[in-house]
This record gives structure tokens, sequence and C-alpha cells, in this order.
């Protein structure tokens, strides 16, 4: 078992654990669990225990996995074979994606959320070039009545993400949940 990771779950248990308050913002309900890209695949054999700690906690766990939105976003496209034949052509259909992947991701949640509830988003990592994690977060929190736990492979300073470690991060005051917390 991963010491970093088992660090992290402490600290998620801690944070998930007491008691939410009913008026804030939808910032204020954000939780980013912030990990190291390089326990990607030790982070998901280990979800269920995030899951646990919720649900132990009197709160209700939806899991929706970004993984392979891309990929089944482009299954969709009546032009793949152009796009992969020249993906330049794919740039201007970046926007149509993420806002595609929110409505379905909402569509997912809506009807099923309650103020007591997790919607875990997993799989972040996976639109690393093609849609903004960032934008994604924004919208999807907007809607969130419970907490949204985003799982973030990257790095957290300061109110300042970056995705995979990249050159650019955001600002967004969401709580952030490191090994560190």
């Amino acid at each position: 078992m991963s010491d970093r990771l088992s660090k992290l779950l402490q600290s998620f248990e801690s944070h998930i654990s007491i008691p939410w308050p009913n008026a804030v913002s939808h910032d204020e309900r954000t939780i980013f669990v912030v990990y190291n890209k390089e326990d990607e695949l030790k982070l998901r054999a280990r979800i269920d225990e995030f899951e646990a700690s919720a649900t132990q906690s009197g709160h209700p766990w939806l899991e929706l996995d970004l993984t392979h939105s891309f990929e089944n976003w482009m299954q969709e496209q009546d032009y793949k074979e152009t796009y992969f034949e020249d993906p330049e052509y794919l740039k201007g259909l970046y926007e149509d994606f993420s806002d595609e992947l929110i409505e379905n991701l909402k569509s997912q949640f809506i009807e099923k959320q309650d103020e007591n509830g997790v919607i875990a988003l997993l799989g972040c990592g996976a639109l690393f070039g093609f849609a903004s994690v960032s934008g994604l977060v924004e919208e999807i929190a907007k809607e969130v009545k419970g907490r949204l736990v985003v799982f973030f492979p990257g790095e957290h300073q300061n109110n300042n993400y970056k995705l995979l470690d990249a050159k650019d991060g955001w600002g967004y005051h969401a709580t952030a949940i490191t090994a560190m917390s």
C-alpha cells in the first residue's frame, strides 16, 4: 500500500466526516483530492475506500469516470477518420466536446443527487489537451447540491491547481485535500 495514498485517504476521511454547513457557495462545496500523477493506478485500486469513507459518514456516493469520455465522444463523430488523418481539424471541436461532456455529466447526477451526497469525478487526467478541467469543474459545481469531489492528478499550491504538473495552472477556491492535509 502506498504511504502517500494512505495519508491522502486519512485526510479525506477527516474532512468528509465533519458536519457540512448548508449555506455555502459552489466553490466551497468543491473538494479537490490532489495526488501525484504516478499514483493514478494505485488510487483507482483504492477508490472504494474513498467511497466507503463518504458513505460511512452518511454521504451517498455517485462516481463519474471521465477516463473514456473523449474516445466515446470521438466514436460518435461522423468525420472521425478525417480527424485521425489530420488532427488539426480537432482543435475547433474541443469546445463542442467539452460542452457535450458537461451536459452528459449533469444528466447523470441532476436527478439522483441530494444535499448530503458526493458526486465524485475520476479520470480528470484523461481530459488533458482535450478539455479544460477548470471549466468543467466550474460548470458542474454550480449544479451539485452536496459536495463535488474531484480526484486531481497534479499539484496544488496557494489555490493554484496544475493538472499533471503542467506549466499553467488555474486559481480555484475549493478545499484541497492532499497527503499533507
